[in-house]
């Protein structure tokens, strides 16, 4: 298989020319998008690296990191490479761990692999304490959020897919910005796509992060509150109905009863001054601790339901038969 690498490139001329000089001899193709950058990274590029695998793409208007990447996927894979790296041009990831990632796509084993720095804590000594401890929260989130309990470091830039499986994905419905990653991986779920992970150290130097905490904070909450409700009617009520759906439908049903009874005994409590009755309590506890118990049946089921079957196989399959 064919191998590209896609260096999104916004603000890091400084060290993108070393990043490029540790692409590999397993990488047949180096991608590096200009998105708009006011250090014209792509004209740097170009003048300064002769590397006969460089690409430079240039985006009219800043798309932001999913939209240069998204960018170089498509022109990729338009020129047939079968597997498509994302690099950071940064510095912060070694392009030294390519091999690593493309593994357990050229076996056909996932359909997208990603980096994670959570796998030993020797690898998190360099990473700062902010970082670490909001890569934790956002790690659990991006776990009910995706359904993919198996991974952690949702952020990480590291990333190869299947040009297969990127033909399946409405890339023109994908998050632009620093949503990506996590958007990548709802949408994958939605084709119940095998998502793998590799772990790897993260190199911080003198690199400057665009991403600012404010904006993570006011606009991520609500893209992930939507894609959640998402995932849950698309994975449990509209592409299949099984216990996960009996689950949350009594869970629903119970809580709701439970909740309105018991507010309703506690008002006409409240108003004529007479404490209801131990069976009437009862009558509201019930309902609340049964759906309680299938909420967490529920859970546990979504928990169990990590895609396992690699889409890649079957869809390479029939690419080659089809060419």
């Amino acid at each position: 298989m064919r191998v590209a690498v896609i260096i999104p490139a916004f603000r890091v001329r400084e060290q993108i020319l070393s990043v490029l000089a540790l692409v590999g001899a397993e990488v047949q193709g180096i991608f590096v998008v200009d998105d708009c950058c006011p250090e014209q990274s792509g004209e740097f590029v170009t003048k300064n690296c002769s590397d006969p695998r460089l690409r430079v793409l240039r985006n009219a208007q800043n798309l932001g990191v999913g939209g240069a990447t998204l960018a170089g996927f498509t022109a990729a894979a338009g020129e047939g490479f079968q597997i498509l790296v994302k690099v950071d041009g940064d510095g912060q990831i070694d392009p030294r761990l390519i091999p690593r990632i493309i593994k357990p796509l050229t076996e056909l084993r996932a359909d997208y692999v990603k980096g994670n720095r959570f796998y030993s804590p020797s690898s998190l000594t360099s990473m700062p304490g902010v970082r670490l401890f909001g890569n934790s929260m956002l790690s659990f989130v991006n776990k009910v959020v995706t359904g993919y309990w198996n991974l952690m470091d949702p952020t990480n830039g590291f990333v190869a897919i299947n040009a297969a499986m990127l033909q399946l994905l409405p890339l023109e419905r994908i998050e632009k910005r620093y949503f990506f990653e996590s958007d990548m991986l709802f949408r994958l779920n939605t084709f119940r796509a095998v998502v793998t992970e590799i772990p790897m150290s993260a190199v911080y130097g003198d690199e400057k992060s665009n991403l600012r905490i404010s904006r993570v904070v006011a606009e991520f909450p609500p893209k992930y509150t939507t894609r959640f409700f998402k995932r849950i009617f698309y994975s449990y009520f509209l592409r299949d109905f099984n216990a996960c759906s009996v689950f949350i439908l009594s869970s629903l049903l119970f809580l709701g009863f439970g909740a309105i009874f018991g507010l309703r005994v506690w008002i006409q409590s409240h108003q004529s001054g007479v404490f209801a009755s131990d069976g009437t309590v009862m009558l509201a506890a019930l309902p609340i601790i049964l759906g309680f118990q299938s909420f967490l049946a529920a859970v546990g089921f979504d928990v169990g339901n990590v895609p396992t079957a690699p889409l890649s196989r079957e869809l390479t399959r029939d690419s080659r038969e089809s060419s």
